[in-house]
């Protein structure tokens, strides 16, 4: 860290980071040209690296495909280490038998650490797909097993987004990213006012996490990012926001530990009890990690 005044915790949970070895899981989403930076396998190996940099004990990873393998092979990844402390995964929302596969996902090794189930809203171009009957049953069955449902948006979905939670109360979304505000003019558009709404539900959290890349890659600065973070401490509090990294994604505008530092430096108006639910309990408690020696 660069000075006491910005230090971070000394035990950070990283609630969102991706892991993948191209190989046995491709990555078609990756444009070699512009995402050069993360054109490469990313193992368990290289986050011990990162993570030990960044005074980072425990981790969320989080799936990058639509692909039930995936998700099987983050798993036994997760039994093998104490570091990835859960698993937001994939299923088929839309299946007739939901909770049947995730039932299938906790029973193979490493089934303890399924804390989530995603699927890449963004990518979906039918505005109405977050209202569609068969999805929404797919999520409240996530939710009826114990897991967070995790929401990655674009901002126009934010709307949408808040009438999923509004009427599956019992279930516990996680907001990717804030909702990929618009860098550094956050405050001025739609979308301050689309995450006030969707935060004044009460089983709705969020991740600051994904705000770099959502600047201008090669020039953001602290300043650019403070009002949605700032926004994001205002509307939702504390015990309802986590640190995540979005490692290795993040490699397209900042290192790990340049995003630990810069988020040190913008939560640091807070007192030490509102900081550490931040870059650690809320993560805990939201995705019921395994408590650690």
């Amino acid at each position: 860290m660069t000075g006491s005044a910005t230090q971070a915790p000394k035990h950070i949970v990283d609630a969102h980071h991706h892991l993948w070895v191209r190989a046995r899981h491709p990555q078609p989403w990756i444009n070699a040209t512009t995402m050069k930076a993360i054109d490469a396998d990313f193992t368990v190996a290289d986050l011990t690296a990162v993570a030990d940099a960044g005074s980072v004990t425990q981790t969320v990873v989080v799936q990058s495909i639509s692909s039930s393998p995936e998700t099987a092979d983050l798993l036994r990844l997760a039994h093998t280490t104490d570091l990835i402390g859960g698993v937001v995964g994939w299923v088929d929302l839309t299946a007739r038998d939901v909770a049947a596969r995730i039932r299938r996902l906790q029973a193979q090794d490493g089934g303890d650490r399924l804390a989530g189930v995603r699927h890449l809203v963004q990518d979906e171009t039918d505005p109405g797909f977050l209202d569609r009957p068969e999805f929404r049953r797919g999520v409240a069955a996530v939710g009826a097993a114990g897991l967070a449902f995790d929401l990655v948006i674009r901002r126009h979905q934010l709307p949408a987004a808040a009438r999923l939670a509004r009427d599956l109360p019992d279930v516990a979304f996680v907001l990717d990213h804030l909702g990929k505000p618009a860098l550094p003019t956050a405050k001025h558009g739609g979308w301050a006012r689309d995450l006030r709404t969707f935060a004044q539900l009460p089983n709705t959290i969020a991740k600051l996490s994904g705000l770099a890349t959502e600047a201008d890659w090669t020039a953001w600065t602290a300043e650019d990012l403070r009002p949605a973070v700032e926004h994001a401490l205002d509307v939702f509090g504390p015990s309802r926001l986590m640190f995540g990294s979005d490692w290795p994604v993040c490699l397209l505008a900042t290192s790990y530990q340049r995003w630990v530092e810069t988020l040190a430096t913008l939560l640091d108006p807070l007192d030490a009890a509102d900081q550490a639910m931040i870059w650690g309990e809320t993560a805990r408690r939201v995705y019921r990690l395994p408590q650690q020696p």
